[in-house]
Order: structure tokens, then C-alpha cells, then sequence
């Protein structure tokens, strides 16, 4: 789903009206729409809903979901911000005669009957400014969302104390809804005004802005629901960047037939780990398990492989050399001699970033190293000629290696992945990190293309951009993936769909999106805080059976 500018929805809206789909059509679908989810997020029979109404279009939109939950038997109150006229405003008209009760804030000078409004309601819609707004709120409408945000933040709490046992009541919080986005958020840039009130879920119309998935404004939105408003097939919608929805994912994931065997579903290698970082490579093949894959196989010091057997006894293992735990350069060509055998391969998590993994992966991509003729380890050596490595996925310390390396983007497969957060792709570009979260879309797009492979940049509303200027952002911003694991979960999803045959940009679309849900899914059970890279691993099979079983 394209990523739109207010520009660009404007001429989409003017397009459409001229071809016939009148701008009034478009606001009665919107406002249903919105009115459409919240009935979808709760029963809204008998529950007070307060709509804060704005003097434009998105107020209109307000007017239009009123009525609606109105007649779906909410007890619906308007809080306007300006006259409306009951002549010329169709939508202010059919919402009085749906018997939605007005206030209009300069009648409420004192504001005590928005206090009481907000107090008593189960439902806010903030309906006061679309688009077309910017940052800093000013006049009314920066009264009223000062007002409500000082009212939501001062809900009492029952004066008990609660000791030990039991849990203390919470504050009453009504759902709050944007329509279009939260008042005071720049649509194009994704900054906002401070007092703008944090939406519980935002209903926008027709396609997403950028100020939906741009920090800090980003942070307000909540959950974002698209509604559609009936835009005709003869209005060009332009190319551009997408939002990863779950309809696309849904149409990537490699099928399941009932007649396979492991061999259906790829076969994938990961070269991870080492004595400090056990875990990464654990994490890694735990995941691609989960994501599909016939068969893992775990590339790994020796030294570490009673430990990680039984964390994933899933997996086959390839026992590598290795000094002190770490691999070296004498595993490279058992590596790549076994890596025929397999249809997609990671290197990366929990190597180490020392001298002897630097040479590790340096000759590994150059094709030189060591011949061995089975899974143990050898001492003797023949010079082998050199093997294709299958379609590779580089993270972790596979990535802080390469930085180090001169020229390493020509001598990278064709395809590959490479999966950086923002401090790896510091290392590797030479820009500063606040120069990268700045201007996280371009970033990505140029050093994709200047390095002829597919990156995925990760961070709240990860990039992923390919070499020829595609580029689609993942709809997740979830604290509880800011922790250490979470980037070894992403790289082994990724590899366990580069194995079941998905193309390298789709393949990361799927493995993000998915990694992206299993996040929501942990953070649901466990918190934010609480919530582990464990989780996440486990979390890949739930997100795919979502995706797959809905209704």
C-alpha cells in the first residue's frame, strides 16, 4: 500500500472527484469508515462517545462517524470548535437529526463542560485536524486538546493501597481514536506538537501518509487502520514507497503443500556463533525452524555444540575449527563445500569480530580456504577451487567484518541480504548514526543501490530497499524488539524464506513482517519490558498461523 504525501492525496482526491466520485462521497465513506472501526474494536451500544469536531473536512469526518454510532445506539456528543451551519452543512444537518448532542466551544467558555464530556466518555474521536494542519496547535483548537490531554492525565485512581496481593484498579482511560491522524501531526514529516493527544488507534483514509510512519508523530498514532473511500480504477495512484500490509505478506508466503517432504521446504545453513555470543546461534536456527524451513543446519565452533544441541535439537550441525571458540580461517572451505548442499545460507550472528573470524569471512567470500570432504573436522588441506556460496544473508558480526574489509561490496553473491541496525550501518557507510535515523529511507535506498543488494535497515518502522529503488516500510515500532537476540530472530526468518525460494526483497518483506508480528504477539503476553528474543523466536510460527487462518 503506496506511502502517500499530502500532495499527493490531494491530487488523488481531485482526480477522483472529477472522474465522478464526488468529494461529499468520499467524506460519507471516511466517516464510516471510521465509525466502521470502532465498532470493529468494541461493542459501542449505550457507550458515551465525545467527537471533537475541527472547522474542515476532518471535522466533517467526525460528523459522519457520529452519526453513524449514533444510530448503532451510542450516546453520541459533538464538541465543536466553530459554527456549524445547518443549511449548508449536509453532514452537521443529518448528524442533529440523528439526535448527536452539540456543545460548541465558545458557548463553554469555562470549559467545564468538555471536563465533563471527557470524564464521563468511553470513546474520544479527535476530529479537528487533517492534512492539511501543521505544527505548533494554536487558538481553539489548541484549548481543547490542551484541556482533554490535562483531563486524561488527571483521571483519579479510588484512594486505596493496595499491598502485596491483588491488582490495583487502573484509571479510566477511554479509547481514543484519530481521524486521519492526530491533530497537530505534520502528515509530511511526522513531527508534531507536544499537547497532541496519543491515539489508541488512527482510522486514515484511502492510503497511509508518511506522518503516520515518520518519528516522533509516529509515536502517537497507535494502531493505523486504512479505510477505504471508494476511490475509482481510473485515478492513477503514483509509484512510490509501500507499507507492508498483511494482504502482501500473505501473498508471499511460499505455499504449503500436503504432499512435501523436508527437501519441499529449502534447506538452510547459518554460520553463527562463538564462546561469547552461544546464544546468537541459537536464536538464529531457532528461528528459521519456525519459519518453515525443512531443514537447519547449524555451522559452529565445536567447542559450543553440546551446549546448543539441546536448545535446538531440531537443527543438524557442522562442527567447525575454530581458536579459543571463535572460527578461523581453516573452517572456509568446509564451509563452502558443504553450503552446495544447501539453498540459502546466513553468516553473521555471534561470530565475533576478531582477527580470526575477520579471515574467516574474508576468504569465504573470496572463495579460497581449505578443503574438507565431510561434517569433521580435517587436518590435512587441499586448495579447493572455489564453490558458489547459495543466496546469503550477512548479519551481525558478518556485517562489523565486512566494514573492515576494502572493496567488500564486489565480492558479495548477487542478492544477498544484509540486515543492519543503525550502529552496523554506521560502520559501514561512515555516517554518523544521527545522520542515519535522520533520514532512514534514503539512506537505505542509496547504499542498496550503491552496493547492488538488498538492505534491511532496522529500527522503529524498518526500510527494507532493494538495488533498483524499491523500497517498503514495515508498519511495527515495538520497544520490546530493542533488545539484545531480536536481530539473530530477524536474520534467521530471513534465511528460512531466502531457503524456501523467495527472491531477496521478498524474502526480507516476509521475514520483517513477520519477525515484526511475533514482536506484537510477545509484547501482548509478556510486556514491552519483559518480553525476550526467546519470545520473538517462538513468536515467528504464531505470527505465520495469524497470517495464514484469518477470517
Amino acid at each position: 500500500m503506496r506511502i502517500l504525501s499530502v500532495t499527493e492525496m490531494r491530487a488523488i482526491e481531485s482526480a477522483a472527484n472529477a472522474a465522478g466520485h464526488s468529494y461529499e462521497a468520499m467524506m460519507a465513506l471516511a466517516g464510516s469508515g471510521l465509525a466502521l472501526a470502532i465498532q470493529q474494536r468494541l461493542a459501542v451500544n449505550g457507550k458515551r462517545v465525545l467527537v471533537l469536531v475541527g472547522p474542515g473536512n476532518n471535522g466533517g469526518d467526525g460528523l459522519v462517524a457520529a452519526r453513524h454510532l449514533q444510530k448503532n445506539g451510542a450516546n453520541v456528543t459533538a464538541y465543536l470548535t466553530r459554527v456549524r451551519d445547518n443549511e449548508s452543512d449536509k453532514v452537521f444537518r443529518m448528524a442533529r437529526e440523528q439526535d448527536v448532542d452539540f456543545y460548541l466551544a465558545e458557548d463553554d467558555t469555562d470549559q467545564k463542560a468538555l471536563r465533563a464530556l471527557v470524564s464521563q466518555a468511553d470513546v474520544i474521536i479527535d476530529a479537528l485536524l487533517g492534512t492539511g494542519a501543521h505544527p505548533p496547535l494554536a487558538g481553539t483548537v489548541a484549548a481543547v486538546i490542551t484541556t482533554v490531554g490535562a483531563c486524561l492525565t488527571d483521571m483519579p485512581l479510588p484512594p486505596l493501597t493496595y499491598v502485596h496481593r491483588g491488582r490495583p484498579p487502573r484509571r479510566h482511560q477511554p479509547l481514543m481514536v484519530a481521524a486521519d491522524g492526530p491533530s497537530g501531526l505534520n502528515f509530511d514529516t511526522g513531527k508534531v506538537d507536544d499537547r497532541a493527544l496519543n491515539a489508541d488507534m488512527t482510522v486514515t483514509f484511502a492510503m497511509p501518509k508518511w506522518g503516520h510512519v515518520a518519528l516522533p508523530g509516529a509515536a502517537k498514532v497507535g494502531e493505523l487502520v486504512v479505510a477505504d473511500i471508494g476511490l475509482p480504477e481510473s485515478v492513477t495512484i503514483p509509484e512510490g514507497v509501500e507499507l507492508v500490509t498483511p494482504d502482501w505478506v500473505y501473498g508471499l508466503l511460499p505455499p504449503r503443500p500436503i504432499d512435501a517432504n523436508k527437501g519441499t521446504f529449502g534447506k538452510a545453513l547459518i554460520v553463527a556463533g562463538s564462546t561469547n555470543y552461544t546464544g546468537a546461534a541459537i536464536l538464529a536456527a531457532r528461528a528459521a525452524v519456525r519459519a518453515g524451513t525443512g531443514l537447519v543446519t547449524l555451522a559452529t565452533p565445536s567447542l559450543l555444540h553440546a551446549a546448543i544441541v539441546p536448545a535446538v535439537p531440531e537443527a543438524t550441525y557442522i562442527l567447525l575449527p575454530h581458536t579459543l571458540g571463535i572460527v578461523n580461517a581453516r573452517a572456509v572451505s568446509l564451509v563452502r563445500e558443504c553450503a552446495s548442499r544447501y539453498s540459502a545460507i546466513l553468516v553473521g550472528p555471534g561470530l565475533g569480530n576478531t582477527a580470526e573470524s575477520q579471515d574467516f569471512l574474508a576468504d569465504l567470500l573470496k572463495g579460497n580456504g581449505r578443503k574438507h570432504s565431510t561434517g569433521f573436522i580435517r587436518d590435512e588441506a587441499d586448495t579447493a577451487a572455489p564453490i558458489p556460496l547459495p543466496r546469503l544473508v550477512l548479519d551481525a558480526d558478518g556485517l562489523n567484518i565486512l566494514a573492515t574489509m576494502p572493496d567488500w561490496a564486489s565480492q558479495l553473491p548477487r542478492d544477498t541480504v544484509l540486515t543492519p541496525h543503525p550502529g552496523e550501518m554506521s560502520r559501514m557507510t561512515g555516517l554518523t548514526i544521527a545522520e542515519i535515523q535522520a533520514n532512514r529511507l534514503e539512506i537505505a535506498q542509496t547504499w542498496a543501490k550503491t552496493w547492488k543488494q538488498v538492505v534491511v535497515l532496522k529500527g522503529a518502522f524498518t526500510v527494507v530497499a532493494g538495488p533498483d529503488r524499491r523500497a517498503a516500510i514495515l508498519p511495527f515500532a515495538n520497544s520490546g524488539l530493542a533488545s539484545a537476540g531480536t536481530g539473530d530472530v530477524l536474520a534467521g526468518t530471513i534465511v528460512a524464506l531466502r531457503a524456501q525460494g523467495l527472491d531477496a526483497f521478498d524474502a526480507a518483506i516476509v521475514g520483517g513482517y513477520l519477525h515484526g508480528l511475533a514482536g506484537e504477539i510477545s509484547a501482548a503476553q509478556h510486556g514491552t519490558a519483559g518480553m525476550a528474543a526467546g519470545d520473538v523466536a517462538d513468536g515467528i510460527a504464531k505470527a505465520w498461523h495469524r497470517l495464514t487462518s484469518r477470517a
